[in-house]
């Protein structure tokens, strides 16, 4: 399996990105794709999760409304929308997998390599 982040960059305070993950490789509806980020100095934190099958979805509590996870089936990718971004939101957003949801780091075996946000103030 591969994991394969794109759509970091720069963008200003209150602005949008969305980022996407592809992912290779089968992907099963029991898996869980998530988002993490982790900023210079800090401990790689939880972002968001969704279930490939069903498309529940988790946030932590600091994005819950303005972030949207979403997975496309057919393209194999996961997507993050992050509206209204604060640019203590600066960081290297990761995609990772795992087998079941879980806002620990540890729990996913596979991890794309990281895309770069940064914002502006």
């Amino acid at each position: 399996v591969q994991l394969q982040a794109s759509g970091g960059g720069l963008v200003q305070a209150g602005g949008s990105l969305r980022l996407s993950c592809a992912a290779s490789g089968n992907t099963f509806s029991s898996h869980v794709m998530a988002w993490f980020r982790q900023a210079p100095g800090k401990e790689r934190e939880f972002v968001a999760a969704i279930r490939w099958g069903g498309a529940r979805t988790y946030y932590t509590d600091s994005v819950q409304g303005r972030f949207t996870i979403s997975r496309d089936s057919a393209k194999k990718t996961m997507y993050l929308q992050m509206n209204r971004l604060k640019p203590e939101e600066t960081a290297v957003y990761s995609c990772a997998r795992g087998n079941s949801y879980s806002t620990r780091a540890a729990d996913y075996g596979y991890w794309g390599q990281g895309t770069l946000v940064t914002v502006s103030s």
